[in-house]
């Protein structure tokens, strides 16, 4: 089956972490509403599709308000680059139950989502009218009562306080519920849906026991979520993935697309689902200490009261106590990010104090031999040295084998399978593969490392190269220096795709396509999960939705109030893992 390219980056991945609101596209179990409709506004022209419209693991919705208590709202979609799954949402509503219980709510149903009129700004419990925007569209209140994805997002599952396997009592429905999956799936025509739903069905064969087609249809879902070339989705498929991987005994490849899978630009509550289910592969290793390692992640993500989460975590704490005291032990020291990822910790570099370097493993024990002037750590299984008698950079490999010979005078890490080299000229950098291969050509003043397939450079202006050479970000702004939620700063563009351009003083947001989001016109920006945190430059903050309209009114001293805002408007829902 083939995987489309990527598709062009303006769509950024929309505002939901679960799958609580079913398809409300054509459909057998999907409902009526019009193909190019999603989340209560029409799609791009650019954008539509016949396929189902998007899902809610796809989409971040927030509660709707009541009138008069401060409702939160967005602009309608009103240009080519609006996100259309980016209105604020009523989020689904959940039969509340504890860790433990593993029974749907009634008729395995929840509130579909309502969306908020757009003519409204939130802030400080008040309404203010935004005059010449017109109201969106509500979403279709008819939704299918069996529909699989909502039925399976109702659930709250039961753990084998043993096994830490979620329990199923009834696997006739499970089966009902992947047959239905089934018949949506051949109505989806595109890589979003069809991700999706596959990695969905992969979740009730794993339930069942149906690990070989749990795999399958895991494998495939990734492909094609790795084909819309967006972050959550992709990590959502590759937790779906691994869980089966984890039940089938492949602990190895599991670990890895756990820890792939764990952006640390994913929305917290994602992030808390992802160390939660890490932890149990962990368990079943008998890696305890590196199991509670991801617990107690887990319960530090999610700041906010989370009784379910509690109390699963409680029964996963006790089962390792339980399990350590059986063994007499909690088994080897926690891994290393970059040991999972490649099953071993690469080689340190190593002085020999008398000015030479070389390369020693996790035991202290020499692996490359004392004999390099510098040399940098390794970055993907390769690292830049220099030899006492050269004046140039040769890159070696693990084990010390010369891949490529002396002859670059500036060098960078590898980042993204590619790295930056110079021969010492004005304006010459250049990016390589390991194996020497020039994929974009000398020319470049200054330059950052590849991340998800682009990187910033400097020709007069900033802008930005993808990994053939194109530029996609004209070299115009006067610099990209990406500041994200969480403090940290970044030299270009984030794993999401997403960079913020500086010019004149102001900041913007522009795409790895080169779409811009957000036009340079802030004083501060800030790249939160699922929106955009804006200052004013006189100490106040609010947010912007993924499209760039308002979502929050700059009224909070810090940015620490605009995030507690955003959380309170986040669904409590459950990512269906």
């Amino acid at each position: 089956m083939a995987v489309p390219p990527h598709p062009p980056a303006a769509s950024v991945p929309e505002h939901r972490l679960d799958t609580a609101t079913p398809d409300t596209g054509a459909g057998p179990a999907g409902g009526s509403a019009p193909a190019d409709t999603a989340d209560g506004g029409p799609l791009p022209a650019d954008d539509r599709t016949d396929a189902p419209t998007e899902q809610a693991d796809d989409r971040t919705d927030a509660p709707a308000e009541q009138a008069g208590t401060g409702p939160r709202a967005t602009a309608a979609d009103s240009s080519p680059q609006a996100d259309p799954g980016a209105a604020v949402e009523a989020g689904p509503a959940t039969t509340t139950s504890t860790a433990g219980t593993a029974t749907p709510p009634a008729g395995s149903t929840a509130t579909p989502p309502t969306a908020l009129r757009s003519g409204a700004r939130s802030g400080s419990g008040s309404t203010v009218t935004v005059p010449g925007e017109p109201d969106e569209p509500d979403v279709p209140a008819a939704v299918p009562r069996d529909d699989p994805e909502q039925v399976l997002a109702g659930y709250r599952w039961r753990l084998d306080p043993q096994t830490l396997r979620e329990v199923v009592d009834d696997p006739a429905e499970l089966r009902i519920l992947r047959r239905r999956l089934t018949e949506k799936l051949a109505s989806a025509l595109d890589n979003r849906a069809r991700a999706r739903l596959l990695s969905l069905r992969a979740v009730t064969s794993r339930l069942v026991d149906d690990l070989d087609d749990a795999l399958a249809d895991g494998r495939l879902a990734l492909t094609y979520a790795e084909a819309t070339g967006e972050l959550r989705r992709t990590a959502l498929a590759r937790a779906r993935l691994a869980e089966a991987l984890r039940w089938k005994g492949e602990f190895a490849e599991a670990d890895r697309l756990f820890t792939e899978a764990n952006s640390t630009e994913l929305p917290d509550r994602l992030r808390s689902a992802l160390h939660e289910h890490a932890g149990r592969c962990c368990y079943d290793q008998g890696r305890l200490i590196e199991a509670c390692a991801h617990f107690e992640r887990a319960l530090d993500l999610r700041r906010a009261d989370d009784p379910e989460l509690t109390g699963r975590i409680g029964v996963a704490l006790d089962a390792v106590h339980t399990r350590a005291a059986a063994r007499a032990g909690f088994g080897p020291y926690p891994r290393s990010r970059d040991e999972v990822r490649h099953g071993r910790r690469a080689p340190r570099p190593t002085h020999d104090g008398r000015g030479c370097w070389g390369y020693a493993d996790t035991a202290g024990d020499l692996v490359v031999d004392y004999r390099y002037a510098e040399a940098q750590p390794f970055h993907e299984q390769v690292a830049w040295v220099r030899r006492p008698d050269h004046t140039g950079w040769e890159l070696i490999d693990e084990a010390g084998g010369t891949l490529l010979d002396a002859g670059y005078t500036r060098v960078l890490p590898f980042s993204d399978g590619l790295a930056w080299v110079s021969r010492g000229g004005d304006a010459d950098w250049s990016a390589i593969e390991p194996d020497g291969t020039v994929l974009v050509p000398a020319g470049f003043e200054e330059v950052r490392p590849f991340r998800a397939g682009v990187a910033a450079v400097r020709r007069g202006g900033w802008g930005a190269v993808d990994r053939h050479g194109r530029l996609v970000v004209p070299p115009r702004y006067h610099g990209i220096t990406t500041t994200l939620s969480d403090g940290r700063q970044l030299d270009g563009f984030t794993d999401e795709g997403l960079a913020v351009v500086e010019l004149a003083g102001r900041q913007g947001v522009v795409d790895r396509a080169g779409t811009m989001l957000v036009r340079p016109v802030h004083p501060a920006l800030v790249i939160h999960p699922v929106a955009f945190l804006v200052g004013d430059g006189m100490d106040h903050w609010g947010a912007l939705d993924r499209r760039g309209e308002p979502l929050i009114r700059p009224v909070h001293p810090d940015r620490d109030g605009v995030l507690a805002e955003i959380d309170r408007l986040l669904a409590d829902t459950h990512p269906v893992l």
